[in-house]
């Protein structure tokens, strides 16, 4: 079997009832921290690619639009009953491609991928078609695992790539080269504690010599 498209993986699949239940309390809180710590502006549009179920849906703030996508329609399915369900207007989702985005350039002030640039088959894509569709100075924004930089670790877990790649994820992807060749302005990378597997990372999207700058309102 070679690269596993993100729907095609049966944890984001056949799985998708049991996602919330399984991963959505271990997610939420994380990504409510890295969202309210970005203090979103009124009236800001927002994409989150891989949107999954719309796990990090409550933690948006309703002055700001926001787009998800992803290619599981089972995931979306259950997205847009939590949206029904809790009369979220500002929210929405598509099925879509992270890696080929039907959105023209510059349509976003920040653009959000949770767990998802080790699950697409090819993240320096993603995030070109990120940068793309992102607006001068706004901010692409990537919570993931990246593999350890200690020896012995990074050993492991490059050693279990083939095997997490059946089940949709590479455990391969180390974050310096990562930067590096996604051309990524970093604006800060932290962990959310000293413990934490996941790494936050803020960028400023760079492109014909513009900085970062606030988000204008709308």
């Amino acid at each position: 079997m070679g690269e596993i498209e993100a729907h095609e993986s049966k944890l984001y699949s056949d799985f998708a009832p049991f996602y919330d239940k399984v991963f959505g309390k271990i997610f939420y809180s994380r990504l409510r921290w890295v969202i309210e710590s970005l203090k979103i502006p009124q009236g800001a549009r927002v994409l989150e690619v891989g949107v999954g179920t719309g796990t990090s849906f409550p933690a948006y703030p309703r002055h700001c639009e926001v787009i998800g996508i992803d290619l599981a329609p089972d995931m979306l399915a259950r997205a847009r009953r939590k949206i029904r369900e809790n009369y979220w207007s500002h929210l929405k989702v598509v099925e879509m491609d992270a890696l080929h985005l039907e959105f023209a350039d510059d349509s976003f002030d920040y653009v959000m991928a949770f767990h998802v640039v080790t699950v697409v088959p090819d993240p320096i894509r993603m995030i070109e078609e990120a940068r793309r569709v992102c607006r001068p100075g706004g901010r692409i924004v990537i919570v993931n695992h990246f593999t350890s930089e200690s020896p012995l670790v990074g050993f492991v877990t490059e050693a279990l790539d083939p095997v997490t790649r059946h089940l949709g994820w590479r455990t391969n992807l180390r974050l310096k080269p990562f930067i590096h060749a996604a051309e990524l302005s970093v604006e800060t990378v932290y962990k959310l504690s000293k413990l934490s597997l996941y790494t936050v990372l803020v960028g400023s999207n760079q492109k014909d010599g513009y900085g970062l700058h606030p988000s204008p309102s709308r």
